[in-house]
């Protein structure tokens, strides 16, 4: 459902989480049952779906939303089935919620729920349906809050999700969708005490506002402003790899290179090879005023450039003086979810690795991000920093916690 102005927000998480205490309970067969018909469900109605996202584009586009929010909010057939596919996959998990017993049978550690969990989003209305299914894979509540560029997909969605719960007999008060356009809604959900967890999911200017404005756990979602280290030794086919595939998630590069530093020493040979084929296949490149200097087709970056994604296919080039001094500028500006280097040296990857404080790190290989992944446990909505929260991949794992049970013998 989808509240409205005269709604009690409380009254809604209170229900969400006495949903969410029966989902904890509940048999895994019914959880099973009850993905299952979701996607289900998301596969009859994709043209209901489809539609709805139509009409959500053509009121964007009248209201001038940036080219970037329609391409999030773009909903097409291979999207959508992406998103049934998910659900289908997490229906034959049924659920992460588990035991296991340690040495001598006195204590077991098992993972079980947070209890609510809220989505902050804008446009990516599958990411709603992704994230309804890890939800009650993982039996926590679910409240939405998506943006109102996608307000009639999002709204089609939920109604379908909830229908399909509700028809195995499970709480369709697990999945509730708030309403965009209530005034103080987004403070009231991050400030919450019925809300265990915040994820916010969008450009940085959303993450920004939900972490200033949030009383409660958030973990922080990252995307873009990924460097990549093109050591001497790197060969040009590599480095055009690893930026062309990191920029091929859809619809968000979640792991996308945007900025490469290269020694001082380059060959200049090597660089235009790549910088040509780059161009070729639509990059916009930048450089730093040295750089610029020596080649005037790459247009000058901006000094804040460094700190900030550019969330499109535009990559900043800048030279270094060392190794060390790569290390220090990608500790310094990066996302820290996902820096590269390219080398063929050992000496350097070691180095690299053991001084890079990002939470990935990706040598000589694409950091491309997949949110249906060939391992079903890692299914995920995002990436994300560390914070009060573990970072990394935001799947199963990510909505539970640990529970420790010690046995006495009496």
């Amino acid at each position: 459902m989808a509240t409205t102005s005269s709604d009690s927000l409380n009254q809604v998480f209170q229900q969400a989480r006495r949903a969410a205490l029966q989902l904890a309970i509940a048999d895994v067969s019914l959880k099973r049952s009850a993905l299952g018909a979701m996607a289900t469900a998301l596969s009859e109605a994709k043209d209901d779906i489809l539609e709805a996202n139509t009409l959500d584009l053509e009121t964007s586009r009248e209201m001038a939303v940036s080219e970037l929010i329609l391409d999030w909010l773009k909903l097409t057939p291979e999207r959508l089935q992406g998103a049934i596919d998910i659900l289908f996959r997490l229906a034959a998990m049924g659920h992460i919620v588990s035991g296991m017993p340690t040495a001598g049978q006195l204590q077991i550690q098992r993972r079980i729920p947070l209890g609510v969990v809220a989505l902050i989003y804008e446009a990516f209305p599958e990411l709603g349906a992704i994230a309804a299914g890890l939800s009650l894979c993982s039996s926590n509540g679910l409240i939405l809050r998506g943006g109102s560029e996608a307000s009639q997909t999002n709204q089609m969605l939920v109604k379908i999700l909830r229908q399909a719960i509700a028809a195995v007999h499970l709480p369709e008060d697990a999945l509730v969708l708030l309403s965009p356009g209530l005034g103080e809604t987004l403070r009231e959900v991050v400030s919450a005490t019925e809300i265990d967890l915040v994820i916010p999911y969008g450009r940085p200017s959303l993450i920004r506002q939900v972490v200033q404005q949030a009383t409660v756990p958030v973990l922080r979602t990252v995307t873009g402003n990924c460097y990549l280290y093109w050591g001497d030794s790197g060969s040009v086919d590599t480095v055009l790899t690893m930026i062309v595939e990191s920029h091929q998630g859809d619809p968000d590069a979640v792991n996308a290179i945007e900025k490469v530093l290269i020694p001082e020493d380059h060959s200049t040979s090597a660089l235009t090879r790549l910088w040509n084929r780059l161009w070729e296949k639509g990059f916009e490149l930048r450089g730093d005023p040295d750089l610029v200097q020596d080649f005037p087709d790459l247009a000058p970056v901006d000094a804040d450039d460094w700190s900030q994604p550019y969330l499109t296919r535009r990559v900043a080039f800048q030279r270094t003086a060392s190794l060390s001094s790569a290390i220090a500028l990608i500790n310094r500006y990066s996302s820290g979810h996902a820096d590269c280097l390219a080398t063929e040296s050992y000496l350097e990857s070691q180095q690299f690795t053991q001084a890079i404080r990002s939470r990935s790190v990706y040598i000589n290989q694409s950091p491309r991000f997949a949110r249906n992944p060939d391992s079903a446990a890692d299914i995920a909505l995002g990436v994300a920093i560390p914070g009060l929260q573990a970072g990394g991949r935001i799947g199963l794992e990510s909505l539970t916690r640990s529970q420790r049970v010690w046995i006495g013998t009496l």
